[in-house]
């Protein structure tokens, strides 16, 4: 056989073993030993995209919505570059990747050669483990043959471990690259993996249970804030019922996956914080002296000054993987322990609140009530983008993947995708809020759940820097995938800047108006194409274009087109009806 067939075969068949089923593959000449022992393997689906920032982030959002490693593939020279954008966000949103660049032979390296460039350690410290594997061997002692082996038990241990990221195999082979006959491709499956690597829970002692449950008994006065990328299973439950018996207020973000859900129905959740914290409506609530937090930073930027403001005594941050995410460095108290865990043991160790916590809890929940009535009343009036992004949430069955674009998209999700007791599951590149490859990232969430309905919701400067994503939603026939795009001609987030100011040179420098006319693109690459004018309150008219979208089998292009002096002017309003507390009854 090869010997390069013979190493990446072993190695596939070892990540195989590991629990490995799926690769992105981006094709080239040096990396067809790896191809073909992919291609070849019977229980590893792969997938092919020809542009490797697209691929990378593919890869990257298959594996945020299996939370499972997703391999990743490519030649050598500058396409490994291009995953590099993808390997930083999987670096800070902890998500799983298995990166394998093919290299050029030692020879070769800093000799001149074509395509050859230095890829040794080539993504730093944005990789959780890199290794430059050793050149294939056509006879390899057993040493040999198992050091590769553990190598990829351990790289996909590595990938999945308790902080979970990126992990980088730089694999040089020299030429032939290709078998003598496809017959040697031929797997021959691997009964268990080399080594067995585990990791366990990590519980909180009973010292730490007792001692966050007195500063809970002392600070009637607390909330629970579920930031990105919080935990799934048992906790979103858990931490409401938690809230429930504290009577804290539980404040979720978008993407914790704590806002949508069962867990909803305690009423405990509150989710219209963006509006009613914004210090323009002139909300009087009360100061919280403790903070419970779990997951990321949250993507609210009124929440996070409100607690800035607060100073908050006492601020709890609990993370299984023991990550810091606290950027205004004010946490007392970081607790390394399984959340649910910690749930579950607090709900019998805290003491029943005095009978009038009430009084705390009851000013938020008003005034989450009220921020979300004058929504309702403001988008009956005169709709703006915002209201396209409620009506999407609203419309969403139960069990729908949604994907959120950076830059406006995500800050509308937070405002406007209010809590429901519907399990939605939601997703966004939040480690580093990027705005390239989001297509793509919605794509490998797509592929990933084929039997379920995926939404992107992403704005035009997004759209316009991945479009070479969508190539594979024919390549790959994905049919599951409905993409509502808001187009406001330009970076309208930056009118929430002083920067908006300064015309003539906001609007040639940050603004950046383009003129672009995306039915084109939809037409380039099979998308049914649909427009509304926000202007017009087509709200309606969209949300039955999104239902029937969800059932058919094409990807459609809903296309919001909007004026974004006007959007952020109507959004002003908003949240200068908020402050006045106006409700339903206020009109009548």
């Amino acid at each position: 056989m090869n010997a390069n067939n013979h190493w990446a075969a072993i190695l596939v068949e070892e990540l195989a073993a590991c629990g490995l089923d799926a690769v992105w593959i981006a094709p080239g000449s040096r990396s067809t030993p790896l191809t073909l022992a992919f291609a070849g393997h019977p229980r590893i689906r792969h997938y092919l995209h020809l542009d490797e920032r697209s691929a990378g982030f593919a890869a990257l959002g298959m594996a945020l919505a299996e939370d499972r490693p997703v391999a990743l593939v490519c030649t050598s020279g500058t396409a490994a570059a291009e995953f590099f954008a993808a390997v930083i966000e999987a670096r800070q949103s902890h998500a799983p990747l298995i990166v394998l660049t093919s290299d050029r032979p030692p020879e070769l390296r800093h000799s001149g050669a074509n395509q050859t460039i230095d890829q040794v350690k080539l993504y730093g410290d944005q990789v959780l483990w890199a290794v430059d594997v050793a050149l294939p061997e056509a006879d390899p002692p057993a040493v040999a043959r198992n050091n590769l082996r553990t190598l990829a038990a351990r790289a996909y241990a590595t990938a999945n471990g308790i902080v979970k990221g990126p992990v980088h195999l730089n694999l040089p082979f020299r030429k032939p690259l290709e078998p003598e006959t496809l017959d040697e491709l031929a797997h021959t499956p691997t009964a268990s993996a080399a080594v067995t690597i585990a990791k366990g829970v990590i519980q909180p002692t009973p010292d730490q249970i007792n001692h966050i449950a007195a500063l809970l008994a002392a600070h009637p006065q607390g909330l629970i804030i579920c930031g990105p990328r919080s935990p799934g299973g048992d906790f979103p439950l858990g931490v409401a019922e938690l809230a429930r018996k504290l009577h804290y207020p539980l404040l979720a973000d978008p993407i914790s996956g704590v806002r949508f859900g069962p867990q909803a129905e305690t009423g405990m959740v509150v989710s219209a914080y963006e509006g009613f914290l914004n210090p323009a409506a002139a909300q009087s609530l009360p100061r919280a002296t403790l903070t419970l937090r779990f997951g990321s930073v949250p993507t609210s930027k009124w929440l996070n000054e409100y607690l800035i403001r607060s100073k908050p005594d006492v601020q709890i941050h609990v993370r299984a993987n023991g990550v810091w995410a606290d950027d205004s460095h004010r946490t007392t108290y970081f607790l390394q322990s399984d959340e649910a865990s910690l749930c579950r043991a607090l709900l019998d160790a805290c003491p029943t609140p005095a009978s009038d916590a009430e009084n705390w809890l009851h000013p938020w929940q008003t005034a989450d009530a009220a921020a979300r009535t004058a929504a309702e009343i403001t988008f009956s009036e005169e709709a703006f983008d915002a209201a396209y992004v409620a009506a999407l949430a609203e419309e969403l069955p139960p069990g729908a993947h949604l994907f959120v674009g950076n830059s406006l998209p995500i800050r509308h999700v937070d405002q406007f995708a209010l809590a429901a007791a519907k399990p939605l599951y939601v997703y966004a590149n939040r480690g580093a809020s990027g705005i390239d490859g989001v297509i793509s990232s919605a794509l490998g969430v797509a592929a990933a759940v084929p039997d379920q309905p995926v939404v992107l919701l992403i704005g035009d400067i997004s759209f316009y820097h991945d479009m070479n994503g969508l190539l594979a939603l024919q390549m790959h026939k994905v049919e599951n995938m409905t993409i509502a795009l808001l187009n406001n001609n330009g970076g309208g987030i930056f009118r929430r800047l002083p920067v908006a100011r300064l015309d003539p040179l906001f609007t040639e420098l940050f603004l950046t108006p383009h003129g672009l006319d995306f039915s084109h693109a939809a037409a380039l690459y099979g998308l049914k194409h649909i427009r509304f004018q926000a202007a017009q309150n087509d709200v309606t008219a969209f949300r039955r274009a999104l239902s029937e979208a969800l059932v058919r089998k094409q990807t459609t292009l809903l296309e919001v087109q909007s004026d974004s002096a006007r959007d952020i002017r109507m959004q002003r309003t908003l949240v200068s009806r908020i402050g006045r507390g106006q409700t339903r009854a206020d009109r009548r």
